[in-house]
């Protein structure tokens, strides 16, 4: 079974990233540090590509340079059953020039797009009662960070 990794592309800050990443989320860690040479392109000695791994979830990180930059298009879900798990991760990300977007969505310092969702939310919008679902969505719409108990109050009526 072929093995998948996310590759993020930093101009400059792969090395710090990682780290950050590595002390948000539990049971994870920075793996291996692949340096630039005196060959280059980058500074000889700075970070070239990190290997990290989040909660098993396995990353790869490279200081490519300031030709790409991350985009809304790619985004990465994190599953909380609790509002204080949204909460901890949400100001976590948020921290030190992250900006919150809408409906759990947010943008890190770094400019990666994360999505803190409630488990919850997804029993709450099974298909099998519309108006609940109208209700929880219009809603979820008017958030930023996610409140589960609000969403479940709409999910009630």
């Amino acid at each position: 079974m072929p093995k998948i990794t996310p590759f993020l592309w930093f101009d400059d800050s792969a090395e710090e990233a990682a780290q950050f990443y590595a002390s948000v989320f539990k049971n994870s860690r920075v793996e291996q540090i692949t340096r630039y040479s005196e060959a280059g392109p980058g500074p000889a000695g700075s970070a070239m590509t990190v290997e990290f791994a989040l909660d098993g979830q396995k990353f790869t990180a490279i200081n490519g340079g300031p030709a790409f930059r991350f985009t809304e298009a790619v985004s990465f879900v994190v599953h909380c059953e609790t509002q204080s798990e949204i909460d901890e991760y949400w100001d976590k990300l948020t921290a030190d020039g992250g900006k919150p977007v809408q409906c759990g969505w947010l943008k890190d310092k770094y400019g990666l797009c994360w999505q803190i969702v409630p488990t919850a939310l997804l029993r709450l919008i099974e298909p099998d009662d519309s108006a609940r679902v109208a209700r929880v969505m219009r809603e979820m719409f008017t958030m930023v960070k996610l409140d589960i108990a609000r969403l479940e109050a709409a999910a009630k009526g």
